[in-house]
């Protein structure tokens, strides 16, 4: 079996690394894969780039000429939107390829055109990591137009200007007139998928993201807070700020409520804070917050998590974040909200703590029944393990895609 991922990139990313292990869970599996991006970040064989320095530029600045294009649209969403205008070359060596399929995951930033997606001839499994796939231009949205079809009657009223995402969600459907195999990392976006005007009639199924197993294993704690020099004897939260916390998506101010809700009450607390390093000014939390800055490889991460005595995600969106499937493959519980893809990866009370939507005082209580106990979060950490080794490793995942490749073929 031959099959080529196709991706903007290969480690910049939660879909690029989501979309790489695939790749590489599929090959240790015995399958021919290739992968070919955009923009190449690793010096990875099997990985395929633009191989001169014209196409490598001119895919440099295929983004700028995107994100020019999507400042016509003014809009309160202040999550990425993509027009995928810009033809490229890639259908017609995808077409010309040896590949049994084409196995598709994100695509944007002006990689590929809408239509140029619509003119892939081979069998096609398209794993989508957000909800751009079904929507307009919006990669994610609160608003229902995906599931409704984008009419002038149902634009939202914090959008004015030119409707970029009707236009975008119109070209989409001339462009796709032959159904696509469509997989999903959660549960939920599966289900969005299903309900959406473009995709009602489309084959959609789950398969979560991989993660190696065998290399995210956990470090003995006390030897990582050695380590990453951390307090030995206190409880270590740690929470992913990627760009500094910035996206409100990500739900930082619903930590930050959280955490002040617990001043006083868990003896000997302690946040540790990866992805940024300490601002300028910081909230005031009632307790030490450490800032590691950016971790520049998995080891780092893998003894970080290890170190924690829970992972914090307080999103109010999310497919299904590599952290928390890292998390738990550390043998670290997660506490996050019961929204998007969080309830694939925490099984309430059993791999962390699953808060009300935004409650910020559920979360508190989260937080607080999962390291109050030690003998209760010792069996919370053999639990996540366990639920790391036999939903996300690789050989789980391969195997699924690979029945799916073959059933496409066939």
């Amino acid at each position: 079996m031959k099959s080529l991922t196709v991706n903007f990139k290969d480690l910049e990313g939660g879909a690029s690394r989501a979309a790489y292990r695939i790749h590489h869970a599929l090959r240790a599996f015995n399958v021919d894969s290739r992968m070919w991006v955009g923009q190449q970040e690793s010096d990875d064989w099997t990985v395929l780039a633009p191989p001169c320095k014209i196409n490598k530029a001119f895919a440099k600045l295929r983004p700028v000429i995107g994100d020019a294009l999507n400042r016509v649209l003014h809009t309160a969403n202040s999550n990425l939107h993509s027009a995928a205008v810009l033809p490229s070359g890639h259908p017609t060596q995808i077409n010309r390829s040896d590949a049994d399929v084409v196995h598709l995951h994100w695509l944007c930033r002006e990689m590929m055109s809408i239509e140029d997606i619509g003119r892939i001839e081979k069998p096609v499994v398209w794993t989508i990591h957000d909800m751009w796939p079904f929507c307009g231009g919006e990669h994610y949205t609160e608003d229902f137009r995906w599931r409704e079809g984008y009419q002038s009657r149902n634009r939202p009223p914090y959008e004015r200007g030119l409707d970029l995402n009707r236009w975008i969600w119109n070209r989409k459907r001339k462009a796709w007139k032959r159904p696509m195999t469509i997989v999903s990392p959660s549960t939920w976006l599966a289900g969005c998928a299903r309900a959406s005007v473009l995709m009602k009639d489309w084959p959609v199924q789950t398969i979560h993201n991989a993660v190696d197993t065998d290399a995210w294993a956990p470090v003995p704690r006390r030897e990582a807070r050695h380590l990453l020099n951390l307090p030995l004897n206190t409880k270590l939260l740690v929470f992913g700020a990627l760009r500094g916390g910035q996206n409100v998506r990500k739900g930082l101010d619903l930590l930050v409520a959280s955490l002040q809700h617990l001043r006083g009450q868990v003896e000997g607390l302690e946040l540790i804070v990866f992805g940024q390093s300490r601002p300028e000014s910081a909230p005031e939390l009632g307790f030490p917050v450490h800032f590691t800055g950016h971790l520049h490889d998995d080891l780092s991460l893998r003894v970080l998590l290890s170190a924690a005595d829970a992972m914090l995600i307080p999103s109010r969106q999310d497919n299904l974040p590599n952290t928390g499937v890292e998390a738990l493959a550390c043998g670290t519980p997660v506490i996050a909200f019961d929204v998007g893809g969080l309830p694939d990866i925490v099984i309430h009370r059993k791999t962390g703590w699953l808060a009300k939507a935004f409650d910020t005082e559920d979360l508190a209580r989260g937080m607080s029944w999962v390291v109050s106990d030690a003998a209760r979060h010792m069996e919370l950490c053999e639990n996540a393990r366990a639920r790391a080794v036999a939903n996300f490793s690789y050989n789980v995942v391969a195997t699924q895609y690979l029945d799916l490749y073959n059933g496409l073929v066939s």
